[in-house]
Formats: C-alpha cells, structure tokens, sequence
C-alpha cells in the first residue's frame, strides 16, 4: 500500500474508488480467518473438501452468517479505517457478520446466476427481485463488498466488474428521483449503456476485499478452475440517509461527479 493518510487508505486509492467504482485490499483481514470460515462454511453446507464426488451443484448459496471468524472478518482496523475513508466517519453501521455466500463448484453446467446487475439497496420485500430499487442517493446501501475466502484465480468464478460502470448507472438513476428505478426497468435494455465498459476480475488470495461503490456493475461466472471458490458478498449498511449538511465522502462525490453536480 501507498503511503496511507490518516483514514487508512492512501489519497490514489480514495481517487481510484471514485473514477473506477472499487479498490482491492490484500491482505483485509487475516488467512487464518479465512480457513475457519471455510470450515464453518463446509459445516454448513454438509459437504467435505475430501470428497469432491459429492460436489454436485455448481453454486450452493448460504445466507448471512455470525460467526467468530466472519464478525471479526468484517472489523478490521483496516476496514474500518477504510469504510471511514469512503462512506464518512459514523455514517455505517458496523457489521455483526458476512453474507450472503454464493459458494462455487468447479461444474461444466450453468450455475444460472451469472447475468449483469447492480444490487438493489431498498424494497427487497417484494418477492420479485427484479421490482427491487435503487435510487441516485444509493438508500439502503453504503457499499457492496467482496470477501475473498479462498485463492480466487482468473479460472475459480472470479466476480466480473464494469470499471467506472457507477457513474453510468448514477446518470441512469437521476431522472427517477427519490423512488429510483427497479432492477428491471435498469436492466430493460440489457445494461447496454455499460457495455464499453473495461472489464475486470476479482481475483486474489485468502483475505482480500473489494470494497465497491453501491452501483457497481457486476457479475457472476461459471467455475473452470478445480478448487471451491468461497466468497462473501455483503453491503455494507449506512447509519441514515445522506445527509446534505455534511462533507460528501468518496462515494457521494463519484456520483456527483457522474451527474455533473458541483462538489
């Protein structure tokens, strides 16, 4: 890492969230953590890492978990500092534990999940995902995050990430106001307006982080490596709604950038 400020992350990296939409930490949170999760998660699942023959779906979801490893995982001094850097000092709430965890099987077969989306933040209790919202203020959701617990390389269903994709989302969003829009009414032309995108992955060992802006473009992909990938991809909550009176942090600033409002 770069010579950090006082948050914990250096001034580049602040800059590379807002225009790029995420920043990778290596080494977030510590590797023994990461094989307890991993055995906590295996314990979850009823399957064994010895016995590969009874791997049989190629994505088993588990939802959110409160275990020692995954609560300690989450609060890092390093984290901290850095949810600090990018959300404002006390503007998040501090997580109890990770989840969800879409756990990957090497599989030749379409784990049927792997399709562009930004996650919903507000009326998940609908029970058709696709009428879930976001709105230009990212209500509900401070950050999307990814938890790395365990070697994720190029051919282990690495998550796939749109670079700078959130400021297009965030022109999108402006329109609709408060009431924001669903995943349908964004996804209503195929997410075309990202498509130029560069694109990148999230790989990297045990206990590394992306930290990525809520409006994110991302997606899953089939398994072609051999090993299980475990990863965590939790929000991160805020304590309220933005508040105006405050300085912006990183991420209000990359969406006030993206619709052209003075900072």
């Amino acid at each position: 890492m770069s010579e950090a400020n006082r948050s914990g992350l250096s001034e580049a990296q602040i800059a590379h969230f807002i225009e790029h939409g995420y920043i990778k930490l290596e080494g977030a949170f510590d590797g023994r953590l990461a094989s307890q999760g991993q055995e906590q998660l295996w314990r979850a699942m009823g399957l064994s890492p010895d016995a590969p023959e009874t791997w049989k779906q190629p994505v088993v979801r588990l939802g959110f978990l409160t275990g020692k490893p995954f609560a300690e995982a989450a609060n890092t001094p390093l984290l901290h500092a850095s949810y600090d850097a990018l959300v404002g000092e006390g503007r998040w709430l501090r997580p109890n534990g990770l989840g969800t965890f879409p756990v990957r099987f090497p599989s030749p077969n379409d784990p049927g999940d792997a399709g562009w989306h930004v996650d919903a933040s507000f009326g998940t209790d609908n029970p058709d995902f696709m009428q879930w919202r976001v709105n230009v203020k990212s209500s509900g959701r401070a950050l999307l995050m990814l938890f790395l617990f365990s070697d994720v390389g190029e051919l282990d269903a690495p998550t796939k990430i749109r670079k700078g994709s959130h400021s297009t989302i965030a022109k999108q969003l402006l329109p609709a106001g408060e009431a924001g829009l669903t995943l349908g009414e964004l996804a209503a032309d195929g997410f075309a307006s990202t498509a130029d995108c560069a694109e990148v992955l999230a790989t990297g060992e045990p206990g590394t982080v992306y930290l990525c802006h809520p409006f994110l473009f991302h997606s899953a992909q089939p398994h072609r490596g051999a090993r299980p990938r475990f990863m965590a991809q939790p929000p991160l909550l805020p304590k309220g709604e933005f508040d105006p009176s405050l300085p912006p942090s990183a991420v209000q600033i990359a969406i006030r950038r993206a619709i052209g409002m003075e900072l």
